[in-house]
């Protein structure tokens, strides 16, 4: 944890753990308000948590927004907010349980007065639960902001967001353990697992999560890797050779997944999210619709028509999806007239500067992928926004979902037409070469370099005022200018857009590696390459996320499952076209096909029966799980037993005392 540091602007000291920043026309009336709400105990609605305003920094100008926030809570609050939010945490019998206050002492590394005992990234997130459940009591509007309107129930945060009156909330970094994480995470160069315990105590086990699937992904491409070296140094000719690949391939892309997620449910176990129970979901602060009351919770709440949200979706969302993919492959069209140009150029004089120029179409065809992938990204993200989902669940959901489908048409539906329509090999060597190696040359630069530069360039002022600090005198950066460094600094998005990255690599690996078995060892290198550069934007680039609780990656299993799938397919096709094969069937072509196609639905069998056989818990876990559902259970009875036996045994206390007054 952070020593305690005082703010300010105020006598009073404690651990600032989040930030609010308020806009600078704020009404004083509107903040006086929010801080009171914020700081008011629970019976007269508040949340009962510190907050201070953070003053100036040295050299402070009036172009710096005054009105920036500190908040954090005394450690008895902090516990019962854990208690709260159902954190679950290792118990003095090795197992994880549910924290509770009563029972505090019994969890392992609860000491004295459990100063230590929460994380700060846990205690964030329990500030950040506190906020959003601060709720409107009577009031009609934000004070002194009329068009912020409000009714009982409401989300006092979400409203502020959703009309600028907030601007951010967001998390302090903690510089020290900042500092010992940078070092073991990516500037010391090592051969060896990545710090996954340190991460997700520091960022939260959705980060976590995503950074141990980034790992076991890479170790699980080396065997492929090692296999394709020698598959690439043969004869790129003899097309023969990769049909023993192929069918490597298809074990190989079931298997790792089914081992992930076993591999996953153990991490979620160990850090005590595998039994958590999801928290019921609040509305979207986007969310719009005619005011009503919820049937489950009875609060006061915006309603919108699923039915009308439905025609949204299948009437505009659905038609300019079909839209883009019509333009994808309009340029796709393109790119292959391009292709034949080059082929006619260098077919009609061979010179190195024509060989050259054959890679051309293709890198400037990865280069418009990538382009296109982005703006439909950015018009995707507004239609998701437009049709109105209650749920940020739903709201992702939709959003993978169009992301997805385009993202798989635009970057493998040329390498489909070459490989079964054009059966060209050497051009689908070529191309998945060229799309492989530029993509992944451009998400280095877009994902890591250019938010660095655009970083750098913002705070040029406040790192040359570090710097300086630094070389007068070896004193730490105050905390109001550590804040507005912070403040400044990118927003963490999410890994929305790293497991995209990882989705497309499986497919390039899992659909056509066969052809080209260099595939693997060049998302190899990408990936060791991707963990540097993803732990270095997320210590140095963004702001800190607030940790959000996860027991496995979501929906994009599903997308990864889909994929494999789809691999079973395009791999038995490959095969089914290789010469090898034909010359089992020089006669008919059609029991060829239907060969194929039963060999094809044999594998999909063996890989559904394989994902049964392999349990997704450890058998170790479930017994711990059942366990501790049999003693929650017996538990339970016991509590049942003592109160009915109270209940028996009340009548005849009292019938002994009414005997003894007549007595009397």
């Amino acid at each position: 944890m952070v020593p305690a540091v005082s703010a300010d602007c105020s006598s009073t000291s404690f651990t600032p753990l989040v930030v609010l920043e308020l806009a600078s026309d704020t009404k004083q009336e509107a903040i006086a308000w929010l801080l009171s709400r914020i700081r008011d105990p629970h019976q007269n609605g508040g949340i009962e948590l510190l907050v201070e305003q953070l003053g100036l920094g040295d050299g402070g100008s009036e172009k710096e927004n005054p009105n920036l926030f500190l908040v954090g809570a005394k450690w008895q609050r902090l516990l019962s907010g854990a208690e709260e939010v159902g954190l679950f945490k290792e118990f003095s019998d090795g197992s994880m349980r549910g924290f509770t206050c009563a029972n505090k002492h019994n969890f392992k590394h609860f000491e004295g007065d459990g100063d230590s005992f929460l994380s700060m990234a846990e205690c964030q997130y329990i500030i950040k639960h506190e906020l959003d459940t601060l709720r409107a009591k009577d009031e009609t509007h934000v004070p002194g902001h009329p068009q912020a309107k409000l009714y009982p129930g409401k989300s006092i945060i979400r409203r502020l967001l959703s009309k600028g009156v907030l601007i951010q909330v967001f998390p302090l970094h903690e510089k020290e353990e900042l500092k010992r994480l940078s070092y073991s995470w990516y500037q010391k160069i090592k051969l060896s697992f990545q710090p996954l315990d340190d991460i997700r105590r520091y960022y939260g086990e959705g980060q976590a999560l995503y950074f141990g699937f980034l790992e076991y992904f890479t170790f699980a491409l080396v065997p492929m890797a090692l296999i394709g070296v020698p598959y690439y140094l043969f004869d790129w000719e003899n097309y023969d050779k990769y049909v023993v690949f192929a069918v490597f391939n298809l074990v190989w892309c079931t298997v790792i997944l089914e081992l992930w997620k076993r591999f996953s449910t153990s991490l979620a176990y160990s850090w005590g999210t595998l039994s958590r129970k999801k928290a019921f979901e609040e509305p979207r602060p986007g969310f719009h619709g005619v005011l009503g009351f919820n049937p489950v919770t009875g609060r006061e709440e915006p309603l919108y028509s699923n039915t009308k949200r439905q025609l949204c979706v299948y009437l505009v969302s659905l038609p300019f999806v079909l839209l883009c993919l019509y333009l994808s492959l309009y340029v796709m069209m393109i790119y292959f007239l391009m292709e034949g140009w080059a082929l006619s150029v260098h077919d009609e004089e061979p010179t190195f500067w024509t060989r050259v120029l054959l890679f051309i179409p293709s890198i400037i065809y990865a280069v418009v992928i990538e382009i296109m992938n982005l703006v439909y990204r950015y018009a995707a993200e507004f239609l998701t926004e437009w049709e109105n989902h209650r749920l940020e669940s739903s709201y992702q959901n939709q959003l993978i979902l169009k992301v997805l489908v385009f993202n798989f048409f635009n970057c493998f539906a040329s390498l489909f037409y070459i490989a079964f329509a054009m059966q060209d090999m050497a051009l689908l060597r070529q191309s998945l070469a060229t799309l492989l190696i530029t993509s992944q040359i451009l998400n280095q630069i877009m994902e890591a370099f250019l938010p660095y530069w655009l970083q750098r360039r913002r705070n040029k002022k406040m790192m040359r005022k570090v710097q300086k600090r630094k070389a007068v005198a070896e004193a730490e950066l105050p905390l109001a200018e550590q804040v507005r460094l912070e403040a400044d600094m990118s927003t963490y998005l999410g890994t929305f857009d790293d497991y995209l990255e990882l989705f497309l690599l499986f497919g390039y690996v899992s659909l056509f590696s066969c052809v080209y078995p260099l595939a693997a060892v060049l998302v190899v290198l990408n990936n060791i390459t991707e963990v540097y550069s993803d732990a270095f934007k997320m210590c140095r680039v963004f702001k800190r996320p607030f940790s959000e609780p996860a027991a496995n990656i979501g929906v994009w299993q599903l997308a990864f499952e889909a994929m494999s799938v789809i691999a079973v397919v395009t791999n038995c096709s490959l095969i089914g076209m290789s010469p090898q094969v034909k010359a089992y069937f020089p006669e008919s072509e059609t029991q060829l096909i239907l060969w194929t196609v039963a060999i094809e639905h044999g594998l999909l069998a063996f890989k559904f029966i394989l994902s049964f056989i392999i349990p997704d818990v450890p058998k170790h876990i479930q017994i711990k799980l059942s366990r501790l559902e049999f003693e929650s259970l017996e538990a339970l009875k016991k509590k049942r037993q003592l109160y009915v036996v109270g209940k028996c045994l009340k009548p005849r206390s009292s019938q002994r005392g009414s005997s003894e007054e007549k007595r009397r």
